[in-house]
């Protein structure tokens, strides 16, 4: 009798360790997921993912960039490209969609603030992925910033490279 009991306290406390785990598991991840929307995605969510930690990209549309020294505050305007990398080789590659991207001006856009060092590789139609959250003023304020290198798609459409 004593040796059923001893086991049942056994197995309840392994239940209890088990399920503790579990919810440490499930609840650290989803504290930290991290949406990755294209923005049309995003602004089409709305109230949803403000305020979320999420990772977006776009093309840099280039006369929107506006830089400060002294605070060290990049803004600039994205604009919405494909998420999926077949899609955006039917549109003729990289090149052409960051293009069609960025002088189409019906393509949804965002406004982006970026509070750091001004990256070298941020120019017109370059393809920006930023980790960040959508504000309730509906701009993207990126805590992290990576540019695609436009040599990469140089070759593709040589006639949109800017020396």
């Amino acid at each position: 009798m004593e040796n059923t009991a001893n086991r049942a306290k056994f197995i309840i406390g392994g239940l209890l360790i088990v399920a503790a785990i579990v919810y440490l598991i499930v609840s650290s991840t989803q504290a930290s997921a991290q949406y990755f929307l294209t923005i049309s995605e995003m602004l089409t969510r709305g109230d949803e993912v403000v305020g979320r930690d999420l990772r977006i990209s776009g093309a840099v549309v280039g006369d929107t960039i506006q830089y400060d020294q002294q605070t060290l505050t990049l803004t600039f305007e994205a604009a919405d490209i494909p998420g999926d990398n077949a899609e955006i080789e039917m549109q003729g590659g990289l090149a052409k969609a960051l293009h069609d991207a960025v002088v189409d001006p019906n393509r949804p856009r965002v406004q982006v603030v970026y509070n750091g060092v001004k990256p070298d590789l941020l120019r017109d139609e370059a393809q920006a992925i930023m980790t960040g959250k959508l504000g309730a003023d509906g701009v993207f304020y990126a805590e992290e910033l990576l540019l695609k290198c436009p040599t990469k798609y140089e070759d593709a459409v040589p006639d949109q490279v800017q020396e």
